[in-house]
């Protein structure tokens, strides 16, 4: 993998002043979608995080040997679990 994108990036003066307008509706219209699906589902940011911090914390040279690993551990749902359940104990006191 090369690290370059090879998505080709489009100008504003392609689209029509209509298909612009679209477009800015459409992004935000997922934007906001986006943050209400994250704002119902916690354990979102919880399995993020926690992947994160562990990739930092142990810097693997095989990026995708370790995320494959890291999610497919059989602990991982009752430790999110585990997590979720003290994070809402926490919250309640």
């Amino acid at each position: 993998m090369t690290g370059k994108c090879n998505a080709v990036k489009l100008e504003h003066s392609v689209l029509s002043a209509e298909q612009q307008e679209k477009l800015r509706l459409f992004k935000i219209k997922t934007r906001i979608d986006n943050e209400n699906y994250l704002t119902s589902h916690p354990e979102v940011e919880l399995l993020v995080g926690d992947f994160l911090r562990n990739v930092l914390l142990k810097r693997p040279d095989d990026i995708r040997e370790f995320a494959a690993e890291h999610f497919t551990d059989p602990k991982l749902q009752s430790d999110t679990v585990s997590t979720m359940d003290k994070t809402d104990d926490m919250i309640k006191e």
